[in-house]
């Protein structure tokens, strides 16, 4: 299968035909090999947040449960699906959300598929699927909430070693103050809320899907993605042998050389399209129907195969 440069010149050489819309052709070409490979259907969920990381459309939100309705309708749900994710993860309850609509259509059958990154609420995503197929390049991330890029955990940990220090000192309450005089009202319940929520969730679809009912595998699995202490970093990546040992249910890409291809390809194809038009999003099946949103105006818009 073509690699990051045959790729480029595959789509140059539809373009010197005159083809229409060459990296969408071809993009589609190779969702479609996918499918075909596997039997299952196909949906990519990719961002263009590696291009244009200050866009807001890149994150996971609520305009994406029309995308996947869009991707959806009119597929055989006897199939199951496989979830193409490159995303750095985004809002909470669309992530919520989304889950939820997914597993009323498909129950348990999704795995997900990581051909470079998904993180935070795009681990979420993947962690409620039955498994992952990663290869070595493959990354997952932490699942601690975050608000206002600050890391709910550490704030709370912060606040507690604050009233340590001035339990043991008063006269630390003035150095205390700088920092904690900017926490707004109710910001330390909504860290801890936030934090709840997360875990919470990521518990329940472990416990349902991928643990297949067993807790202590459960917990396991959620204490290592969802302890900030333990990763240091909400931008930490986990590759694909730690997410084994953590005891994810995890697919070696490199197992099926023919599969690992296709998908590499289409990696690749999507990044040629962040890279040469203003899309910031595109959620795209098989079938060649695709949802896309699209710099500078961020308009949405709906493509039927062609």
């Amino acid at each position: 299968m073509p690699n990051w440069k045959e790729v480029l010149h595959e789509i140059q050489d539809e373009v010197k035909k005159g083809t229409p819309n060459a990296l969408d052709v071809i993009r589609r070409k190779y969702i479609s090999e996918i499918q075909k490979k596997t039997g299952r259907n196909v949906i990519a969920y990719y961002s263009g947040w590696l291009q244009r990381g200050n866009a807001i459309d890149v994150i996971v939100n609520d305009k994406d449960k029309n995308a996947f309705m869009v991707n959806i309708h009119k597929l055989d749900r006897s199939k199951g699906l496989d979830l193409i994710l490159h995303t750095p993860g985004g809002d909470l309850a669309a992530t919520e959300s989304i889950v939820d609509y997914l597993n009323q259509m498909f129950g348990n059958d999704i795995r997900a598929i990581i051909p470079q990154i998904s993180m935070s609420a795009g681990t979420m995503i993947a962690l409620s699927c039955k498994e992952i197929i990663m290869g070595k390049q493959s990354n997952l991330g932490p699942i601690d909430p975050q608000i206002g890029g600050m890391a709910c955990q550490a704030v709370l940990t912060e606040f507690q070693k604050a009233k340590d220090d001035i339990k043991a000192n008063p006269q630390a309450a003035h150095l205390w103050q700088v920092i904690i005089s900017k926490y707004y009202p109710t910001f330390l319940g909504a860290c801890q809320n936030s934090i709840d929520w997360s875990e919470k969730l990521a518990f329940d679809w472990l416990k349902r899907n991928m643990c297949n009912g067993d807790e202590s595998k459960t917990k396991k699995i959620l204490t290592e993605f969802s302890d900030h202490k333990t990763n240091k970093s909400h931008a930490r990546h986990i590759s694909k042998n730690k997410c084994k040992e953590i005891g994810v249910s995890v697919v070696d890409m490199e197992d099926d050389n023919d599969l690992q291809d296709l998908i590499l390809t289409v990696h690749h194809s999507f990044m040629h399209t962040f890279v040469h038009t203003p899309s910031t999003k595109i959620v795209e099946n098989h079938l060649g129907v695709a949802y896309v949103e699209s710099l500078p105006i961020q308009m949405q818009q709906v493509q039927q195969p062609r």
